[in-house]
């Protein structure tokens, strides 16, 4: 049965000199799940990717992937896991079909299961019709697909990947997603990265990664039910951005943020939400609603960074 977590970290630190990238995380990802590491730029998950993937050491700390070392193990660790990085690692003067039967030899396969690996994920990916065509004339969202099966041929363990759906059109985010939970039903455990909050609905469990820490870990609906002690409130109303000028730096209101047409307000005190609603009237904006609502993603990681930057 082997150990019943794929990855395992226990206070993973990565120092580059007095710049503390990945400060102590432990996290545990079950098998066959599909786990997101959110968080802004620089907030440390490119580098914790790396650590777990051997190719940069830990600092300080220790994390196993598929039970193996990532110190000691690390050839043994690249041989079982498929990783895509920010920037794709492909080849560009290369065709669609050279890269991947590149990093099918690469990874070892024979020649009869190269084949038979390339010529699969050309056709699930769609990308029969170019597999001619060179990669440095690919439109972005094709190379994403490339990418993806570049590292996927070997059918890995354990696939990383890092910011895979950015710069990418709503409709391949979309059927990307869906591949990963296609591969993640196969077996195959994903740990993606992003700062996409809108992606985080996407992962069976997730965390939220801020200044190189793990401020929150859980299931979506786990968190987002443990900042519901945060009053929210969503009002509707035909002038949203409007809306949100107008409660900018009033005192009831900790934050506001735009969430599609509507406008989602944590407040710092539950009674006030007729109030803000008479002073928005008083405006003269319309409120064509208001509902307390379970707080968005959104809405708890930038209350908990708020309270760590004013608690610093």
């Amino acid at each position: 049965m082997g150990v019943p977590f794929a990855v395992r970290a226990v206070e993973l630190t990565r120092r580059f000199g007095d710049v503390v990238a990945v400060d102590h995380v432990t996290f545990e990802i079950p098998r066959g799940e599909v786990w997101g590491f959110l968080g802004p730029n620089g907030a440390g998950k490119s580098t914790t990717v790396r650590m777990l993937c051997g190719i940069l050491d830990p600092t300080e700390g220790r994390a196993e992937v598929l039970g193996l070392d990532v110190r000691r193990d690390r050839e043994a660790i690249k041989q079982r896991i498929g990783y895509m990085s920010q920037r794709f690692g492909l080849w560009p003067d290369l065709t669609v079909r050279e890269n991947l039967e590149f990093y099918a030899g690469a990874y070892g396969l024979p020649a009869a299961e190269s084949r038979r690996q390339v010529e699969a994920w050309l056709g699930r990916s769609g990308l029969a019709e170019r597999a001619c065509e060179r990669v440095a004339a690919l439109p972005a969202g094709f190379r994403q697909w490339l990418a993806l099966g570049c590292a996927v041929l070997h059918r890995p363990a354990v696939l990383f990947l890092d910011e895979p759906t950015a710069g990418v059109d709503p409709l391949s985010r979309r059927r990307f997603w869906e591949l990963i939970h296609r591969l993640a039903e196969e077996g195959t455990t994903v740990l993606v990265t992003t700062h996409a909050m809108d992606e985080a609905a996407h992962c069976d469990r997730l965390a939220f990664l801020y200044g190189g820490r793990i401020i929150a870990q859980g299931r979506p609906e786990e968190i987002r039910r443990a900042g519901a002690e945060h009053t929210v409130v969503e009002i509707q109303t035909d002038r949203p951005a409007e809306t949100l000028r107008a409660v900018e730096g009033h005192p009831a209101v900790r934050d506001a943020g735009l969430h599609g047409a509507a406008v989602h307000l944590t407040l710092r005190d539950p009674g006030a939400a007729e109030s803000i609603i008479g002073f928005l009237r008083q405006q003269g904006i319309p409120v064509h609603g208001v509902a307390a609502v379970l707080p968005s993603l959104e809405d708890v990681f930038v209350h908990l960074v708020e309270a760590l930057e004013e608690g610093a």
